[in-house]
C-alpha cells in the first residue's frame, strides 16, 4: 500500500449504492487526503449526496470504504467524534434559542468546545435567548460557524451549506471558514451549486457523473492541464485542428474553445488564453466530451 493510501483520510474502492433501479455509486473510487479542501461537484442525482452519506455511515453500500482508518458501517459511533457535518444553515429550527442550538451540539459532539463557541459570538450580536426567527440570514450565518468552529473535527462535510443565503453571506460563511477553521491537519469536503464561490479557496477538485468519478485533481493541475482561448476570424478552424475537447460561441464572432494538455505556448498564436473557471470545465466535462 503506498504512503498516500496508508494516509489518506478519506480512501474508496469500488463503492456501489443502488436506489430502485438506478446506481447512485458506480464502482466509485477516490483518495482524500488529509489537510485538502475538495469540492465534489456533479449534477442533480450524480452521486453527491449518496457518497456523502456513505462516508458518514448514514447508508448502507457495496465496496471498501475508510474513513479515518475505520469503517463507517461498523464504526460510525467512534468515526462522529472526528466529523462534523452540515447541510444547509438557512434551515435552523425557527424556535431554537443560540443558547438552545449551543446546548444542543455541546450534548451530541464530543469534541465540542463551548467556551469557544461562546467566545467567537461574544464579536456579535447574537444573545443566548435571540430565536432564529428574529435573525437576519447573516447572524444565522454567524451562528452556524460558531456552532462548526467550535468542533474540533478532523473532518468537516459540508452539503451545500449556504443554500438560500444571498452571495454576501455565502462569501461570509467561505472566508470565515477558511480564515478561523482551516488548517493542515483538518480537511474538508464541500458540495455547492456555486461553484465560482469556492473555486479560490479549494486545494482540489472531484467532479462526479452517474455515480463515477469524471476528474480528480489538484486545483494547481487543472490550471497546468487546461487552457481556453479565446479564438477569432481564421483563426477558429486552426484551433479546432488542435482538437479542443468543448467549444462555445460569444458575441461579435468570438469562440472559446477549452484544450486538455495542449502547450499554452502552443495555443498563445491563436488567442488570447485564460485557466478557464471550474464552472466552465464542468460544463464541458459533463456534455461527455472528455474522453
Amino acid at each position: 500500500m503506498n504512503a498516500a493510501i496508508a494516509n489518506a483520510v478519506v480512501s474508496a474502492h469500488g463503492l456501489r449504492k443502488a436506489y430502485k433501479n438506478k446506481l447512485a455509486l458506480n464502482d466509485t473510487s477516490f483518495q482524500i487526503e488529509a489537510g485538502k479542501i475538495i469540492g465534489l461537484i456533479g449534477p442533480n442525482g450524480a452521486g453527491k449526496t449518496t457518497a456523502l452519506k456513505a462516508i458518514l455511515g448514514l447508508i448502507p453500500f457495496e465496496g471498501q470504504l475508510k474513513v479515518l482508518g475505520l469503517d463507517p458501517r461498523k464504526d460510525r459511533d467512534e468515526l462522529m467524534k472526528d466529523v462534523c457535518f452540515i447541510a444547509d444553515v438557512a434551515v435552523l429550527p425557527r424556535w431554537m434559542k443560540v443558547k438552545e442550538a449551543i446546548d444542543f451540539v455541546d450534548g451530541v459532539h464530543p469534541r465540542f468546545d463551548r467556551a469557544k463557541c461562546e467566545r467567537f459570538l461574544a464579536n456579535t450580536q447574537l444573545k443566548p435567548n435571540l430565536r432564529v426567527r428574529e435573525m437576519s440570514k447573516g447572524m444565522i450565518v454567524q451562528l452556524h460557524l460558531a456552532l462548526v468552529m467550535a468542533i474540533d473535527a478532523k473532518l468537516l462535510v459540508l452539503d451545500e451549506p449556504t443554500l438560500g443565503l444571498d452571495i454576501l453571506y455565502r462569501k461570509q460563511f467561505y472566508q470565515r471558514l477558511l480564515e478561523d477553521y482551516f488548517d493542515e491537519q483538518k480537511t474538508i469536503i464541500v458540495t455547492t451549486h456555486q461553484v465560482e464561490e469556492i473555486e479560490h479557496i479549494l486545494t482540489d477538485v472531484m467532479f462526479i457523473r452517474d455515480g463515477r468519478i469524471a476528474l480528480t485533481a489538484q486545483m494547481d493541475e487543472v490550471a497546468e492541464r487546461y487552457t481556453e482561448v479565446l479564438v477569432s476570424g481564421e483563426a477558429v478552424e486552426q484551433a479546432r485542428a488542435l482538437k479542443p475537447i468543448d467549444e462555445r460561441a460569444l458575441p461579435f464572432g468570438k469562440t472559446v474553445l477549452l484544450f486538455d494538455g495542449v502547450p499554452q505556448a502552443q495555443l498563445a498564436p491563436l488567442g488570447e488564453t485564460r485557466t478557464p473557471g471550474l464552472a466552465d470545465l464542468f460544463v464541458a466535462i459533463m456534455k461527455g466530451t472528455y474522453a
